[in-house]
C-alpha cells in the first residue's frame, strides 16, 4: 500500500517523526503494532524496515473539519535505509506494510491498577502510543491504571519524548548509563528500586483492580533482565521484541525465538510477547 508522506522532521540529533494521513483501507493500528516499510522503489536497500507505530490518532482536517486518520513512526538513524528514510520529504509516497504483528494485550493490562512501563532506547517508539491508549481508557474510567514510565539511554543527548508522556499525565523516571540525566545506571536498576514487593500483587475482591503489570520494550539483554525482575516480584509482563525481519508476515521465519511452546515467530506471533512464554538463555 502507498502512502504519502505529511511530515518528515528531526526531533534531534539522529532521531525522526515521521507522519502520513492512512489512505482508505488501512486498519487503525493496535499499541505494539508495525509496519514493514520499502524505503526506495529499487532493490536497494532489498529488504523492508519494520518500524514501530509511535501514535496513531484520528485529527481534525485543518480545511474542511473532517476527521482524517494519522500515523506517526518515531525512528533512528543507524544504516542506510533510516537515511535514505530521513531524506524522504512531504508529499513523497512510500510502500508500507501493516499494521502487521500482535500487539499488546489492552484487556490485561486495562485490568491493573498500575502499569510500568519500561523504555530502552529506541523502545519509547511503541511504548508512546500505549501509555496514550491507557490514558485514554483512564479518562473513561476513573478506575483505570495508574501509568508509571522508565526511560533509560546511553547519556541525556538520547532520551526522547520524555515531555509527550509527561503530557500524557504519567508519572516520569529516566535513568542514563553514565548519570547525565536522572538515575545513573541502567533503567532496570532504576525499576528495582521502585517496582512493589512481591507481597504487593493481589488481585482486590471486586476484580476491578488487578496487580500491577509491566509493559517493555528495548534490547534484549534489557528485556531480560525485566523479565526476570517480573518474576522476582511476581508480575506479569508483556514485552516487544526488536528484531530485523524478512517478510514481516511469518513465511521467511526469519525472526524466529524460542519459547516454552516451541519456536515463534516475532514478525507474525508477536511482536509483543508475554515475558513468561520467552526462554531468555539462547
Amino acid at each position: 500500500m502507498k502512502v504519502q508522506i505529511a511530515s518528515n522532521v528531526f526531533l534531534r540529533d539522529k532521531y525522526l517523526l515521521l507522519e502520513f494521513c492512512a489512505p482508505a483501507g488501512f486498519a487503525m493500528p493496535e499499541p505494539g503494532q508495525f509496519l514493514h516499510m520499502r524505503i526506495e522503489d529499487s532493490f536497494d536497500p532489498l529488504l523492508r524496515r519494520p518500524l514501530s507505530i509511535h501514535d496513531a490518532v484520528w485529527q481534525a482536517h485543518s480545511k474542511n473539519g473532517r476527521k482524517k486518520h494519522v500515523v506517526r513512526i518515531l525512528y533512528e538513524v543507524v544504516g542506510k535505509g533510516t537515511a535514505l528514510l530521513a531524506e524522504k520529504r512531504p508529499l513523497t509516497q512510500i510502500d508500507v506494510l501493516g499494521p502487521l504483528g500482535r500487539g499488546f494485550d489492552l484487556k490485561k493490562i486495562g485490568r491493573s491498577r498500575c502499569v510500568y512501563i519500561v523504555a530502552g532506547g529506541m523502545g519509547v517508539a511503541p511504548l508512546f502510543f500505549l501509555a496514550r491508549r491507557l490514558r485514554e481508557g483512564r479518562k473513561e474510567n476513573a478506575r483505570g491504571p495508574k501509568i508509571v514510565v522508565f526511560i533509560g539511554a546511553r547519556n541525556k543527548d538520547h532520551i526522547i519524548r520524555e515531555k509527550e508522556f509527561k503530557d500524557l499525565g504519567c508519572e516520569i523516571h529516566v535513568a542514563t548509563e553514565d548519570g547525565s540525566k536522572g538515575f545513573k545506571g541502567r533503567v532496570t536498576d532504576l525499576l528495582k528500586t521502585i517496582l512493589p514487593p512481591a507481597t504487593d500483587g493481589a488481585v482486590s475482591a471486586d476484580g476491578q483492580e488487578g496487580a500491577p503489570v509491566i509493559c517493555a520494550c528495548g534490547p534484549k539483554a534489557m528485556l531480560a533482565a525485566v523479565a526476570a525482575l517480573a518474576q522476582q516480584r511476581g508480575l506479569a509482563a508483556q514485552v516487544s521484541l526488536e528484531e530485523f525481519m524478512g517478510c514481516g508476515l511469518g513465511a521467511c521465519l526469519g525472526c524466529v525465538i524460542r519459547t516454552v511452546s516451541g519456536y515463534r515467530r516475532i514478525c507474525h506471533d508477536g511482536p509483543v510477547f508475554d515475558a513468561e512464554e520467552i526462554i531468555w538463555g539462547d
